[in-house]
Formats: C-alpha cells, structure tokens, sequence
C-alpha cells in the first residue's frame, strides 16, 4: 500500500506519494501551509482513480475533461505525467520515463496507491 510523505519545503509544504516498495511515484506543488498540502493530498486521493488518461504523445490524441492524467514528451524527450483535478489545477506530477510503457505503468501505480494512501507527516510544523 502506498503512502503520502509530508514534508517541508523552502517555501512551504509538498509531498511525495509512495508505493510500497519505496519508490516516489508522484510529487506535489509546494504549498504556502500544512493544511492546503494536506488539501493537496486529498485531492490526489480522490481524483487519481477516477481520472481519465490523455495520451498526448498519440497524433490526433483525444482530449479529455478533468480529472485526468496527461501522458507527454518532454523537452529532453522523456516521457512524464501530470494528474490535473476536476478545476484543471495540476496536483501531482511524476518523473520523467524513457519508455511510454514504463510511464502508464507510473499512471497506474498513481491510481491504485493514492485510493487508500494513509499520510506519513514529517514535518516540524504544527
């Protein structure tokens, strides 16, 4: 089962989610407060088993409404997703993949962890 990893950041808050084996499968924004983070966590808890998958490296790819993961290739040719809530705000992202496969498997990974993700506070602050 996976875990949101709380944490603080320079300016603020993030977390990571990780899979059971340890591995970072997606990494937040950095938030201003504890609480909007944790908002944060909610959020990807809630939308990444609903979210619809955008391939965006497909030509003529279909577009979908929100929530939904966006597949595509960055500018050094990696393959990345980003999981957008219902208000189009980007929520999660994940790392960058050599393999499209490798990559919908993340999404997957995303999808299944994040349902009953259990967060892991690190931080100091109250």
């Amino acid at each position: 089962m996976g875990k949101f990893v709380l944490s603080e950041a320079k300016a603020g808050f993030k977390f990571n989610l990780v899979a059971g084996n340890g591995e970072v499968i997606a990494t937040s924004q950095v938030y201003k407060s504890k609480a909007t983070a944790k908002n944060g966590v909610a959020s990807v808890a809630a939308n990444a088993p609903i979210a619809a998958l955008e391939n965006q490296t497909v030509d003529g790819f279909k577009a979908e409404s929100n929530p939904k993961f966006e597949v595509y290739k960055d500018k050094k040719g990696e393959f990345r997703f980003r999981l957008k809530a219902k208000n189009g705000q980007i929520i999660a992202t994940g790392e960058g993949y050599s393999k499209l496969d490798s990559c919908l498997k993340g999404v997957e990974s995303v999808r299944k962890n994040a349902k009953d993700g259990k967060i892991e506070d690190k931080t100091d602050a109250k």
